[in-house]
């Protein structure tokens, strides 16, 4: 019986082969079966990424995609976006059915946008339990939806935060209220350094900017932080802008002499102003500006003609802030394709979840989700670089991840028209009530 079963093997293999060759197809040589998988079939996939870090850079992404073709034979054709526009570009391609494979960026597109709208792949099978334990929590949790999907593969964080012109409030004798070692102030230390820089400069000194919805994470921070504020509430299914305390943190900016509500300016306009000297502190953060402030190859921590900028946590009553987290990592568009679906994964894996992503770590210059990465050890990453050292002293004060609620791309355009209000003279009240009722809305949607 064993040696018929033998032969009838025989004979199927066979019969497989000449079948094989009677379709005369030569465009590409066939696998053999044991080399053959879903993700083998794609040659190519293609991948879009905000700029997160050198993420952003095309010659150091090349290194990474170069060495992720090298061992897997996946092509990898990079997109860059712009924030400006990035949006609109991915919006009019999932609209013409060309979304590309892969996504980067954080959970507030691709878990509370495209991810709502039913665009993603869910990733939770790429997910065992070492992983959802190496994972911080707070980062899984905002990669997921409330169904249990997710839409994202996280690879870094942040802390956002404020820088300062270290030179030009010690010039104005300012920098009594800053603690340098804790990276702290409080919000009386915040108003009296702002009245000193004022006096001393006779200007604007920092801007409340709200040109459109670039950096609007450090407008958002200011505010909620000053009296204690909050954003959304803690299910994220309503914003919250009119608490008392956020009131009275607007009325507070608006009153202060050297605090100007500035429609010119978005995010990177103000750090461009910042890193000029023109403005003596920047709301808008982070440890990629403090490693090349907006990009201006100045050197590490450094505005344009050398003065020493140094980052600061948002001022609080008690000086322990709840600061915006930057969450980024991959994501997959569903665009019907089984084969480049689990070559995006092996791509996701391979970054985010391997020996080698340590170097995808690095590149974008921010920080790990996760301590270990299938036996390597990542804590140990930034171990050479003090800046970056330091700037950890931030992450105990990352706050709750509310860009996940609904409405959230209503409630951003919201808020920088509320603030260009305010700072025509609008009610604060009013005009708060008004446009939180706009975000609501959409979330409810």
């Amino acid at each position: 019986m064993k040696k018929m079963k033998r032969i009838l093997a025989l004979v199927l293999a066979l019969a497989m082969i000449l079948a094989l060759g009677a379709c005369g197809s030569k465009t590409e040589e066939t696998k053999p079966a044991d080399d053959q998988s879903g993700a083998a079939d794609a040659t190519e996939i293609t991948l879009w990424t905000y700029p997160i870090g050198g993420w952003g850079d095309e010659n150091k992404v090349k290194e990474l995609t170069d060495a992720f073709t090298a061992e897997t034979g996946i092509k990898v054709t990079v997109e860059y976006l712009a924030y400006a526009d990035g949006d609109d570009k991915v919006n009019s391609a999932i609209t013409a059915n060309k979304a590309p494979d892969l996504i980067m960026e954080g959970p507030e597109r691709l878990v509370a946008n495209w991810g709502a709208k039913g665009y993603m792949v869910d990733l939770s099978d790429m997910l065992d339990d070492t992983d959802k334990s190496e994972i911080y929590e707070s980062v899984l949790t905002a990669c997921t939806n409330a169904e249990g999907a997710v839409y994202e593969y996280p690879l870094v964080m942040t802390a956002h935060c404020m820088a300062v012109n270290l030179d030009a409030f010690k010039a104005a004798g300012a920098d009594q209220y800053l603690d340098l070692d804790t990276h702290t102030w409080t919000t009386d230390d915040f108003i009296n350094a702002v009245a000193a820089l004022y006096a001393y400069y006779g200007d604007t000194v920092g801007a409340v900017y709200c040109g459109g919805q670039g950096g609007d994470q450090g407008t958002r921070a200011l505010i909620n932080n000053m009296y204690g504020g909050t954003f959304t509430n803690t299910e994220h299914t309503a914003y919250t802008w009119d608490d008392p305390e956020n009131i009275q943190a607007l009325e507070q900016l608006k009153s202060m002499d050297g605090i100007a509500f500035d429609a010119s300016l978005a995010g990177g306009d103000e750090i461009a102003k910042f890193y000029q000297g023109v403005l003596k502190m920047a709301f808008c953060w982070n440890i990629a500006q403090q490693l090349n402030p907006n990009s201006a190859d100045t050197g590490s921590g450094l505005t344009i003609s050398g003065e020493e900028i140094a980052f600061m946590s948002f001022p609080s009553q008690t000086g322990e802030s709840q600061l915006c987290g930057g969450i980024w990592g991959f994501g997959i568009f569903d665009n019907g394709d089984d084969a480049k679906i689990d070559a995006a994964k092996q791509f996701i894996k391979y970054m985010c979840d391997s020996e080698n992503t340590a170097a995808a770590v690095k590149t974008a210059n921010y920080f790990a989700v996760r301590d270990t990465a299938e036996g390597a050890d990542l804590s140990g990453i930034w171990a050479d670089n003090e800046i970056m050292n330091e700037y950890t002293k931030l992450m105990p004060y990352l706050g709750d991840y509310y860009q996940v609620t609904a409405g959230w791309a209503q409630a951003r355009t919201s808020w920088w028209n509320m603030l260009q209000d305010i700072g025509e003279g609008a009610d604060v009240t009013e005009t708060v009530q008004t446009f939180m009722a706009e975000a609501n809305a959409a979330a409810q949607g």
